[in-house]
């Protein structure tokens, strides 16, 4: 038998080495949500859509012309001086010319509600369809301002994405068949990108002067600096009951954002620096446990009795609500929000408005969280809606899009669904040329209200890009990307493809100083 003394003696029990562990505290984030896409309570639909499309190209045609005339000013080709003609139906055959629009894709594949209307398949929803494009040369280009339309040809036009609603500058002929001959296009490009720091009140002279140049992320020789602030965006979350198969990963990745995973030195130098989640789009999944069985080729149980009560076409079926997955998300943030403040947008299956701008989701929804969101303002009524100056709480509810400014940058984020849409139109992979695409167009929702349904503004055009962002992210894509792009005036825009967290299990950290972007992907073994 060994005694306590032998065990002393031998070593084995031994007075614990060096001080206590360290108590580690995350650093406070310089955080400053706009109200760029805020609606009123009270939103009219009583009036036409077509007046987005006016204040688009009121907004952005300007820019288009400048850079129009820039470019082409003096050009002669064939002996003919190219000029500039104010509208589309101005444009004359055997004359070479240019003229700016508004782009507007032909598509037999594209849905049109009008006859959705009138062959009585009224949804509650937008349609979900692969592709607009068919391939087949059937699609056709028109470009299009208050006169009227032309239709646009030639192989210039296979050099650029092109979708509609897009404001373009096209220079050409008009051909025997009426249509125009493009032979150069050219976009408004960036807008002009504020400087660092431009929207925080009271920030010192010595911080504002901090700024460092955004390296490429594959740029490894870049200089780690351990006290930089990291900011964690992931989206696709989507609780739900019915799929378990990445329950273990959610609860991993909390632990990670609670920094209670890995070792301690991990904890210290990296798990302690992220200072802000944003999570961008589809928290909740709709998917029903029916709906995750495999069809039979004839069950009886599924045989609909004509007696029986029909789901709701138009409104609120109480039957078939699930309140579980809301309540996931809920146990989720209320877990995260004691250590961590979080920015939440919407998604498409996400319970708030299906047109965009989506409005934040009710706090209704979140129980135990909302307590960690900031007090209504005082008053009552269509007030009580309207953005103020106050400060954020600790969990923001946004809109979708969403703009704010972080650490001095400017960002721009969605959940998704302007990418989705623009992706249905091109014949083409490449999402982060997309989203450059949209920044150079000077617009986040192009196709919005033509596909991507949005609500019919009057006085203002919201999705039109007035100051170019430092970071432009885009949620539940299927997979990870991102690049930095250029403006002629020096701009560069940091973009990232945010993966759906539940298809890839990958979560994306920016560094707050130099935009360098890295990707975690966690797994359960």
């Amino acid at each position: 038998m060994v005694t306590l003394d032998e065990v002393l003696g031998s070593g084995l029990l031994q007075k614990p080495s060096g001080d206590a562990p360290e108590a580690l505290q995350r650093q406070i984030t310089n955080y400053k949500p706009l109200h760029t896409f805020k609606l009123e309570k009270t939103r009219p639909y009583q009036q036409q859509y077509a007046d987005i499309y006016f204040l688009r190209l009121t907004k952005i045609r300007p820019a288009v012309e400048a850079a129009a005339s820039a470019a082409w000013e003096g050009t002669v080709l064939g002996g003919e001086k190219v000029k500039r003609v104010e509208r589309v139906l101005d444009v004359r055959q055997g004359e070479l010319c240019w003229v700016a629009g508004t782009v507007y894709m032909d598509m037999p594949l594209k849905p049109s509600i009008l006859e959705d209307v009138s062959k009585d398949r009224w949804i509650s929803a937008p349609t979900s369809v692969g592709h607009y494009y068919s391939g087949n040369g059937e699609d056709s280009v028109m470009l299009e301002d208050d006169s009227g339309r032309i239709r646009l040809v030639g192989n210039a036009l296979q050099n650029h994405f092109m979708v509609t609603g897009c404001i373009v500058a096209v220079m050409g002929t008009e051909n025997a068949n009426g249509e125009f001959e493009v032979i150069d296009l050219l976009f408004a490009e960036l807008p002009p990108q504020p400087e660092r720091w431009s929207l925080s009140k009271g920030k010192k002279e010595a911080d504002s002067s901090e700024d460092v140049e955004m390296m490429d992320a594959s740029f490894s020789g870049h200089p780690h600096k351990p006290s930089s602030k990291k900011i964690a965006l992931v989206s696709g979350l989507e609780f739900s009951n019915a799929d378990t198969s990445y329950a273990m990963e959610l609860n991993l990745l909390l632990e990670y954002l609670l920094g209670e995973a890995l070792d301690p030195s991990v904890q210290r130098d990296e798990l302690s620096h992220i200072t802000r989640l944003i999570i961008a789009g589809n928290s909740i999944s709709t998917t029903a446990a029916e709906q995750a069985k495999p069809a039979a080729a004839f069950d009886t149980t599924t045989v609909t009795n004509k007696f029986q009560p029909q789901n709701k076409k138009y409104g609120y079926d109480s039957s078939s609500y699930n309140p579980v997955p809301s309540q996931l998300l809920d146990n989720f943030l209320s877990e995260l929000l004691p250590t961590m403040p979080v920015t939440l947008l919407p998604g498409a299956l996400d319970p708030a408005n299906a047109s965009y701008p989506q409005q934040p989701i009710h706090p209704a929804m979140f129980p135990q969280s909302r307590t960690y969101m900031p007090p209504p303002k005082a008053g009552a009524g269509k007030d009580r809606d309207v953005p103020g100056e106050e400060e954020p709480g600790w969990f923001d509810n946004v809109t979708n899009p969403w703009e704010g400014e972080i650490e001095g940058w400017r960002v721009l984020g969605t959940g998704g669904q302007n990418l989705d849409d623009v992706f249905k139109y091109v014949e083409s992979e490449d999402r982060l040329g997309m989203m450059e695409a949209m920044c150079r167009w000077r617009c986040v929702a192009p196709t919005a209200p033509d596909t991507l349904w949005s609500y019919p503004f009057q006085e203002d055009e919201p999705f039109v890009i007035k100051e170019c962002p430092h970071l432009f992210f885009v949620g539940c894509q299927p997979e990870f990307g991102t690049k930095v792009i250029h403006g002629p005036d020096g701009q560069a825009v940091r973009l990232i493809a945010v993966p759906s967290f539940s298809e890839t299990r990958e979560v994306v950290l920016v560094d707050t100083e130099t935009l360098d972007v890295e990707r975690v992907k966690i797994v359960a073994e």
